[in-house]
């Protein structure tokens, strides 16, 4: 593999990981819309590692997670795939005043709590596939 290639994978792993002990301590602090921003981001970065492992060039500017995991081609349960659509949400939902009133209605200390919990399991599957 390329020494840029695994320089790019490297940068994209270690954000993701910043950003998934961000999204715990925003879930810790109570911080929930946020820290489901955060779930986001984490996930994004991870699948963009393994985009960019398995086509050796950048990944592509975008955010949809589901266009991601195909670009990675990664092989998705039926529950990871509508876990990983809901993740998505979080990132238009967190950003755009228009969304925020009703995400924050939405983001609940159980639902982020949840979803917090599906991020970590999902987070941890994708890294394996880093090493597969």
């Amino acid at each position: 593999m390329d020494v840029n290639i695994k320089n790019i994978i490297e940068y994209w792993t270690k954000s993701s990981e910043e950003d998934y002990k961000t999204a715990e301590t925003l879930f810790k602090n109570k911080r929930y819309v946020h820290s489901l921003f955060f779930c986001h981001l984490t996930i994004e970065k991870i699948i963009k590692a393994l985009v960019v492992k398995k086509t050796g060039a950048h990944a592509p500017y975008i955010h949809d997670l589901p266009n991601l995991s195909e670009l990675a081609g990664l092989n998705l349960s039926r529950e990871q795939l509508e876990d990983l659509e809901e993740i998505d949400s979080f990132n238009i939902k967190g950003r755009y005043d228009d969304y925020k009133l009703k995400f924050y209605k939405k983001a609940t200390k159980n639902y982020t709590e949840k979803y917090f919990n599906k991020t970590k399991e999902l987070y941890s599957w994708l890294k394996k596939q880093l090493t597969n």
